[in-house]
């Protein structure tokens, strides 16, 4: 049985340590057989500084690291080109000064592995200038430049604009050098999470081919299912695949072929076989939620979002779109997509079920701030929809609502708003793996959540009143609007499947559940 990979992204090691390996020369063939400037972007994680490295690998010719790979009898192995690597994923840069003083570090990197001497006196962009010359000079060959991770310097400080944009500044003005310098350049490849605009920091290259939405780069990074049954069937003998890919599977960008993270096969194997929440707890979406919160969004409009190509890789430091931000972290991924009006539309989802439970463990954070008593209601709350027990579940939205500390309140008009008690209400249940429909449309209008839990399906109407008097609300405005419009209808006389209709009324003095009835 192979070793794992975990935390390499080198292919030698992984060739010398006997380790499983994804085989992805056949779209590096596609990339590197002719001269080109190609750019892609991926979550963390997801296999990019390993795929960069074989780029590295097939360039320096090192033949014996492709014996069995696609790409072993297809490549020239004995023309060699200089390769230039720059990366910044390791460390944390908190200025521009920083920035460039690490850029002098990966010049000064690159000048020792490859045998020049450039002169000190330079400034940035004339650091990588004289380098690629210098290359080209020695080996007589054009210079490939594989750039790793590089918005790092900007996602690392994305809170702080004072900050992110002159480290975007400070990179455009490195990368500049690559349009000026494309005579002396074989092949440029960068990765990074973000795309940035290319008016903003892509500007300086020039005529580079973004692959991140092309579908034959789909499973660029990422396990598919075949990989999974081919590569590392001794590893998984005894394992639920269905709740394998319930689980972990799921992450698209175009092509009909979805792909796993390999930070979660890799660890729920090392973890012998564990559910966990492994590459989610490797990011911070801290910043993302906070966006949310601050931008009211509400959070059920996430199962059903329709977007166009530019959401999704339109990017800035001075104007963020909290959704964009979703898709290129991998917190939501493509559906499908469709025509409207001669238009490329995107349909928008989570992935599975990791970054669905644990996206919405941090949305109830930040909406409610019940980081303490979040598990006691969630816990209270499945076993009401499981059982169907409406009036012990009257109780727990009651004390969901109750515990939403004064403050989160204050100086805002949140308990105005249906938007805010059903996104709270939506984290809830999606936290529970139960199956949440937002805006469930019917013929005759939409119910504002319909939630669906084993043989159970609850259709919810949610009303904010100005009262605090239960007693005035005869008969439930909510529970009325459901039953004149005939929200359930379309799920009633199914076999085996028991309908609750739930009028739910919130008093906006009170600030929670005035009213329950079903």
């Amino acid at each position: 049985m192979k070793n794992l990979p975990v935390g390499v992204s080198t292919l030698s090691t992984i060739h010398d340590q006997n380790m499983v390996y994804v085989d992805k020369t056949v779209m590096a063939w596609h990339l590197v057989r002719q001269a080109g400037r190609f750019f892609l972007s991926r979550p963390r994680r997801f296999g990019k500084s390993l795929f960069v490295d074989t780029l590295k690998e097939i360039f320096e010719g090192n033949q014996a690291l492709f014996k069995g790979l696609y790409i072993h009898d297809k490549w020239d192995w004995s023309k060699t080109y200089p390769v230039i690597l720059i990366d910044f994923a390791s460390g944390v840069l908190q200025s521009r000064e920083a920035l460039e003083r690490r850029i002098q570090k990966i010049v000064q990197f690159n000048q020792e592995r490859l045998g020049v001497t450039c002169s000190p006196d330079n400034d940035i962009p004339g650091l990588l200038e004289e380098l690629i010359v210098k290359c080209v000079q020695k080996f007589g060959r054009r210079v490939v430049v594989l750039v790793d991770e590089y918005d790092k310097p900007i996602l690392d400080n994305i809170e702080d604009i004072e900050i992110a944009a002159p480290m975007r500044d400070g990179l455009k003005n490195f990368y500049s050098v690559l349009k000026g310098q494309d005579a002396h350049l074989q092949f440029v490849f960068m990765t990074g999470v973000s795309k940035f605009s290319k008016v903003s920091l892509l500007s300086g290259l020039n005529q580079i081919m973004d692959i991140t939405l092309n579908e034959s780069f789909a499973t660029i990074c990422g396990y598919t299912q075949t990989d999974i049954q081919s590569q590392f069937s001794d590893h998984l003998k005894s394992v639920d695949h269905a709740k394998l890919e319930q689980w972990y599977n799921g992450y698209r960008w175009l092509g009909t072929t979805p792909v796993y993270n390999p930070y979660d096969i890799l660890l729920f194997i090392q973890n012998h076989f564990s559910f966990r929440n492994y590459w989610f707890e490797t990011g911070n979406p801290s910043f993302l939620v906070k966006l949310f919160q601050k931008n009211r969004y509400f959070l059920p409009t996430l199962e059903g979002l329709k977007v166009t190509e530019e959401i999704l890789d339109s990017f800035d430091v001075e104007k963020i779109n909290p959704l964009t931000l979703l898709f290129q972290s991998g917190y939501l991924t493509i559906a499908d997509t469709f025509i409207r009006r001669d238009r490329l539309m995107f349909r928008l989802k989570i992935p599975n079920q990791e970054v669905k439970i644990a996206l919405n463990d941090h949305f109830i954070n930040a909406y409610t701030d019940l980081v303490n008593e979040k598990i006691s209601i969630q816990d209270d709350l499945y076993t009401c929809l499981e059982t169907g027990d409406i009036t012990a579940m009257t109780g727990v939205i009651h004390r969901l609502f109750a515990a939403i500390p004064w403050r989160n309140f204050t100086n805002n008009d949140l308990a105005d708003s249906e938007g805010y008690y059903a996104s709270v209400l939506y984290a809830f249940f999606s936290s529970l793996d139960a199956r949440v429909i937002p805006e469930d449309i019917t013929n005759h209008g939409q119910a504002d959540l319909t939630v669906k839990l084993g043989a159970r399906i609850y259709v919810m109407e949610i009303k904010v009143v100005d009262t605090d008097n239960p007693d005035s609300l005869n008969p439930n405005p909510a529970l009325q609007q459901i039953r004149k419009k005939r929200y359930a209808e379309k799920y009633r006389g199914k076999v085996g499947i028991q309908v609750h209709e739930l009028g739910l009324v919130f008093s906006r003095k009170l600030r929670n559940l005035l009213k329950c009835d079903c």
